[in-house]
């Protein structure tokens, strides 16, 4: 199950096939693979969140999840949580609340906050 693919999933709406090593981590594909360099990498070993998106809803630390475990599943990242719609920079309520509350540290562990309070 650890081959070259292709894997597909769904990712923020939009269906995506990558051909890429399976045990290749979730968030190099989002970073590398689609562009997507809103999940930040922080520790690297699943301790912090600060790379949390959503599979199926769930959260999950990206750095830790496989591509081939996610072959076939839903994962909405930061990028995703205003909508399929982010003309004229509208931001979620979710994302307002945290601009207007100062709710963000230095940059790097906020789309992961954001997520999680997402699934909340």
């Amino acid at each position: 199950m650890s081959g070259m693919g292709p894997y597909r999933l769904l990712v923020n709406g939009e269906p995506v096939e990558v051909r890429v090593p399976g045990m290749r981590r979730l968030l190099d594909v989002l970073r590398e693979d689609l562009g997507l360099t809103g999940t930040k990498e922080g520790c690297g070993e699943g301790e912090c969140g600060a790379c949390s998106v959503l599979v199926d809803g769930s959260v999950v630390d990206s750095c830790l999840v496989p591509i081939c475990q996610v072959d076939g599943h839903v994962v909405l990242t930061v990028e995703g949580i205003a909508g399929p719609s982010l003309d004229g920079g509208r931001l979620s309520p979710l994302q307002g609340a945290f601009l207007e509350t100062g709710g963000t540290q230095c940059g790097i562990c906020t789309p992961g906050m954001l997520m999680a309070a997402r699934a909340y």
